[in-house]
């Protein structure tokens, strides 16, 4: 029995945002080291950038950029840290975080709670020597005047410590900010955007979510198109509430884990369509085992993030997932992860 299997019971016992809390505290204590070596079979090179591994940590996790370094050190191809609005705000009233152990699911309705990304810039600006990738994910403060204008400065601000930029426009726990992805809103935000980044400057992705119509995904792969977009996240988290057995179903926010799975699966090949297979795809949403990333591979994915099994499964699945990929190539004839993308 893993450490975690034994600590988990422990953890569960405090609400989950304390949990997590006091997950980052102890992070914070551990060593930074040189992140392990990858098999080199799961090597890929997605938007102008090495992943030693296709299994990155999606945003949520480390929204303030504390631990990047610590969870790379976990086996983690890459670590996406945010969301980072330009200025502090605590997010939404306290409890905003919900496990549905029952469902192997989480519900937040965090709302961008952050330092800020001033802060942030500070903390990754003192580890950009370090080995790793780290991503940045933008947002936009609630009460802000001008949402486009947020996300420009965002991208001005954090593109020399990031190694790529998230534009997440997807989060449904910031009242208005998914009407960013109608057609003619994220045209504007993501001319402003590809604007503010500097020549050279690091790719650019937009998250989007999983609560979208045909019509949206044409219009988005369209407008990421036309911008340049390096690659687009499927999915964030969803407002849809499939058949869950928890007794907190019925709190509002983002539903992730084993619950949205199918759904975001779904996006991915709806996204994989729209693009023609032209636009890197990362894949997020109840991804849990080696058989779920491989699955989103072979439907399109470059990349894979999660977040949300961590809750359940522990630091040690990231390892677990990166050995059975390597497996289930074998299995399957493939000499690495980038000959199984969308096969």
């Amino acid at each position: 029995m893993s450490f975690y299997a034994l600590a988990r019971p422990l953890l569960f016992t405090l609400d989950a945002e304390r949990a997590h809390r006091a997950t980052i505290r102890a992070l914070r204590l551990k060593p930074v080291g040189t992140p392990p070596a990858s098999d080199p079979r799961l090597a890929i090179r997605v938007a102008g950038l090495d992943f030693p591994n296709p299994v990155g940590l999606a945003a949520g996790f480390d929204k303030d950029a504390q631990v990047p370094d610590q969870m790379l050190g976990l086996g983690f191809g890459s670590v996406e840290v945010g969301t980072l609005t330009p200025f502090p705000q605590p997010g939404n009233p306290r409890p905003r975080l919900f496990r549905l152990v029952e469902d192997r699911a989480v519900i937040n309705r965090m709302g961008f709670n952050n330092g800020g990304q001033a802060a942030a810039h500070e903390r990754l600006l003192r580890r950009n020597a370090r080995p790793g990738i780290v991503g940045v994910n933008i947002g936009a403060n609630k009460d802000a005047v001008d949402r486009i204008a947020d996300y420009a400065n965002g991208v001005r601000v954090m593109t020399g410590v990031a190694r790529y930029l998230t534009i997440n426009i997807s989060s449904p726990n910031t009242p208005g900010l998914r009407a960013l992805q109608d057609k003619g809103a994220l045209d504007a935000l993501l001319a402003a955007v590809m604007a503010a980044r500097p020549a050279g400057g690091p790719p650019v992705f937009l998250k989007v979510a999983p609560d979208l119509e045909p019509a949206d995904i044409d219009d988005i792969a369209e407008v990421t198109a036309a911008h340049r977009i390096a690659g687009i996240i499927v999915s964030n988290t969803t407002i849809t509430r499939p058949a869950l057995r928890s007794a907190f179903r019925g709190e509002t926010g983002g539903l992730s884990g084993e619950p949205l799975r199918d759904l975001a699966h779904r996006r991915l090949i709806d996204f994989r369509k729209a693009t023609g297979g032209a636009m890197p795809l990362i894949a997020a949403g109840g991804i849990a085992s080696a058989e779920d990333a491989y699955a989103r591979f072979r439907a399109g994915a470059s990349l894979v993030q999660l977040y949300s099994a961590l809750v359940y499964e522990g630091p040690g699945l990231v390892r677990r997932i990166n050995a059975g990929l390597v497996k289930l190539l074998e299995r399957d004839g493939f000499a690495s992860i980038k000959v199984a993308v969308g096969t």
